[in-house]
């Protein structure tokens, strides 16, 4: 940094890593936790060049689940790879007296982070949302990741709520998935946040621009290039981790356009043998025929793509 920069960094490595997913929860064909397969795939995620998981953020269907089944997947979780890991749960609400219940559970399992999305639905004020993160912080212990994604809460987090909130000792991250550059840049540039790309297609141009790492959900499929992206645009190699970006568009396609990411993500872990099932809770049903076949066809059109496939 030099003199002149208006802040310092704090630190020169990420507080949870570079590569993380936002697991899924494996169910069983009946629809319950399968302890076994939620471990197993921790473990997968971790032996594949993985830092973190994110356990019960949207694509984990917290949502669909009881606050005990969220601590039994903490608890699961931190258990199987916490030594190898940051486990960071996710505990937001749009209900800040419900996020700080599921806070206490996570901090009681010992996790490393706490993702706290936006409130979504109620839509409060910029006052509102600043007051609910703030609420949070002072109450825990543990690092907190916001997680910013207008696109399913209905609001962004501004650049001066941003501000604000940097200087808690607790706040420490963000997972943004708004893919607004001109303000994401205005916060680098003006507080030590550290970035997380919250879009699986927008890893290198974020990495580009300053973001540490990646929180993704197509990186449960290929987590093997999304390291060596992450790895090669950080040592300044840009032809490899263009052609990186490129070799994982059809990837990226597959999860995240076809269907909700959680059920992309289980189809295609079970056409890799990583899943039994694709069980996922209502309102998401599994991919119909035509979906799938779409997924497939995506995967199936590049060479790479399709070497993921059993």
């Amino acid at each position: 940094m030099s003199e002149t920069s208006p802040h310092t960094v704090k630190a020169t490595e990420p507080v949870f890593g570079r590569l993380l997913t936002a697991m899924v929860t494996p169910f069983t064909a009946n629809g319950e936790i399968d302890e076994a397969a939620t471990a197993g795939l921790a473990q997968n995620l971790v032996d594949r060049g993985h830092d973190g998981l994110i356990v019960c953020g949207t694509t984990g269907e917290y949502s669909t689940m009881t606050d005990e089944e969220n601590e039994r997947v903490f608890r699961i979780v931190k258990e199987a790879v916490g030594e190898r890991a940051k486990i960071v749960a996710g505990v937001g609400s749009n209900d800040t007296a419900h996020t700080l219940h599921l806070a206490s559970r996570a901090e009681a399992v010992g996790v490393d982070g706490l993702l706290v999305v936006t409130p979504y639905y109620n839509k409060p004020t910029q006052t509102g949302l600043e007051a609910h993160f703030r609420t949070l912080a002072d109450a825990v212990k543990t690092p907190v990741m916001l997680y910013d994604i207008p696109g399913r809460a209905g609001i962004a987090i501004s650049p001066e709520v941003y501000r604000a909130l940097a200087s808690h000792e607790n706040i420490v991250a963000v997972k943004d998935a708004k893919a607004d550059f001109t303000a994401a840049t205005e916060v680098m540039e003006t507080t030590d946040l550290q970035y997380y790309s919250g879009d699986d297609g927008l890893t290198l141009p974020w990495i580009a621009m300053g973001a540490v790492g990646l929180v993704g959900v197509t990186s449960h499929l290929a987590p093997e290039l999304f390291r060596k992206l992450i790895d090669s645009a950080l040592a300044g190699d840009l032809a490899t981790a263009q052609q990186i970006h490129l070799d994982l568009a059809p990837i990226v396609r597959a999860a995240m356009s076809r269907v909700p990411g959680c059920v992309a993500a289980k189809q295609i872990l079970q056409w890799q043998g990583l899943l039994e099932t694709k069980t996922v809770r209502l309102p998401h049903a599994v991919a119909t025929e035509a979906e799938a076949a779409l997924m497939r066809a995506d995967l199936e059109g590049s060479v790479i793509a399709s070497s993921l496939l059993k």
